[in-house]
């Protein structure tokens, strides 16, 4: 029987999504260019809540944008034809743009992989950063989150669930064992 721990609650997730919205805006020079782009499912939420704060802090609107990666990712078995038709769905212009990808969880790094491929094939940003909600460690690939809300150590054998309201209908980070 899984073992479930509350790690952030919703008054937490929000703060350390405020956090990571201000370091956007403080690495950025202006918004100009800036576009925020959430990576299906739930990195979209997290995104979203990004642009808001931004609009909030600066008094700016940012470009927003979605990402799905599952015809990227190497764990799905699909032809290379099917990746053209079924790929990513970009609803903004990349080329020339400063990129914040943002996800709910930084965990191999074969997300961020796939997420890279997928907004390449859309277009050639001028600049690319990452997002994470959380970060739990154990890559298997070469990357680094530039903007984390929290790291977790985490074991091999736990898992971090990440709740928003649009998808769970509450909202917070649990850690389960077993």
């Amino acid at each position: 029987m899984a073992v479930v721990t509350e790690i952030m609650d919703a008054d937490a997730m929000r703060r350390a999504v405020k956090r990571i919205s201000h370091q956007v805006l403080e690495s950025m020079e202006d918004t100009d260019g800036l576009i925020i782009i959430g990576i299906k499912r739930r990195g979209i939420s997290i995104a979203g809540q990004i642009v808001r704060n931004i609009r909030e802090i600066s008094g700016k609107d940012v470009a927003a944008g979605t990402l799905d990666i599952t015809f990227y990712r190497d764990d799905v078995d699909v032809k290379e034809t099917e990746k053209a038709v079924a790929g990513t769905k970009m609803d903004c212009d990349v080329d020339g743009k400063k990129v914040v990808l943002v996800d709910d969880v930084l965990y191999t790094g074969r997300t961020v992989r796939a997420a890279m491929d997928a907004l390449t094939d859309s277009g050639r940003p001028a600049l690319v950063k990452f997002a994470a909600l959380v970060d739990r460690g154990h890559r298997e690939l070469p990357v680094k989150a530039d903007f984390v809300g929290k790291n977790i150590p985490t074991a091999p054998d736990e898992t971090i669930k990440v709740k928003v309201l649009e998808y769970d209908g509450e909202e917070g980070v649990f850690l389960e064992k077993g």
